[in-house]
């Protein structure tokens, strides 16, 4: 996909793409995880397949909410730009008064340890599983969606132009080859991410330096096992409570798009393309065919690019309300 946009140019995303498509698929990004903050902040796991309610669990994850808020509304200079960072500790420190922390995972780890790698022709041998790719392949149109969904998002936290510099072409080749690389060694799929996103809209740091520091010392940490482990044990209500604000931040700037492109609702086309969208895409909505599954944002996506060549400008009976008015 990235060959193709590089031949054929991407100045078609400005037309299929307008405001009214951009902004709602922008807040089914955020929307559409609400459910998993939900569960986070409130499900304790009992087994492989239960799980119950905690009123402890709801408690921790509104005191997080409620110190990240506090800390990014109140902090000032550079202890201004870690909000999320000390919310996660504030929780943590809280969910330890809780009980609901076991450090026996930090006490077994090792101070080093190596990430289990799978290097190819070394630890496994290659092949072609046609099955597999079959199953797989249409999943890199899901996460292309989400990807230029995604880009669109930055393009507003940044003020900049993400589809012409460095260009979509180039920002698809890297999602596409990070995610063959990290599967070589064995590592899970590499996509953009809407939590990522939206700590760089509540922190406003955009440097790609910031992010490639971030990424080296994430590697670096990766080798330490008990530091792994602890992180590990950082509880569910406690990512709950953050994902609360960084989810609802993401949804925020889908609706700010909106707002600056003041879009008018009164026109019955733009109601209808965004009242699909949100719909479909925050009910995750499928489509499944020949064992293929596409949902949530990739239908809502294609479905509002399709609403918006296909409706008119104006409806009939607007058109009639306007000569009326004349």
């Amino acid at each position: 996909m990235a060959l193709i946009v590089n031949f054929a140019g991407s100045a078609w995303i400005d037309r299929a793409l307008p405001p009214v498509v951009v902004g709602p698929i922008v807040m089914v990004i955020g929307l559409s995880l609400a459910g998993t903050a939900t569960t986070d902040a409130t499900m304790r796991t009992v087994s492989a397949t239960k799980s119950v309610y905690d009123l402890r669990y709801f408690a921790v994850a509104m005191i997080t909410l409620a110190a990240t808020i506090i800390y990014n509304m109140y902090l000032k200079k550079f202890i201004s730009l870690l909000p999320i960072l000390l919310g996660i500790i504030t929780g943590y420190i809280v969910a330890l008064f809780f009980g609901i922390i076991d450090f026996t995972p930090v006490m077994q780890a090792k101070w080093f340890a190596l990430p289990n790698f799978q290097i190819p022709f070394v630890t496994y041998k290659p092949g072609i599983y046609w099955g597999a790719i079959l199953s797989m392949a249409p999943l890199a149109f899901v996460t292309m969606t989400e990807h230029m969904g995604h880009i669109m998002v930055l393009d507003k936290l940044t003020n900049r132009n993400f589809f012409k510099d460095p260009g979509l072409n180039h920002t698809l080749a890297g999602d596409g080859t990070a995610s063959v690389f990290a599967s070589l060694v064995g590592g899970p799929p590499i996509t953009s991410y809407g939590e990522n996103i939206g700590v760089l809209a509540m922190t406003k740091v955009h440097s790609v330096y910031v992010l490639g520091g971030a990424a080296f010392f994430a590697v670096i940490f990766a080798f330490v096992g008990k530091l792994s482990a602890l992180i590990h044990t950082i509880p569910g209500p406690v990512i709950g409570g953050i994902s609360f604000l960084l989810f609802g931040v993401i949804a925020s700037n889908g609706l700010r798009v909106l707002i600056d492109n003041q879009i008018d609702f009164n026109k019955k086309r733009n109601l209808m393309i965004a009242s699909t969208i949100l719909v479909i895409g925050i009910g995750n909505a499928s489509l499944q065919f020949a064992g293929y599954s596409f949902s949530g944002l990739a239908l809502a996506t294609v479905i509002g690019i399709a609403m918006n060549f296909i409706l008119p400008a104006h409806a009939a009976n607007e058109e009639e309300a306007n000569d009326g008015d004349l």
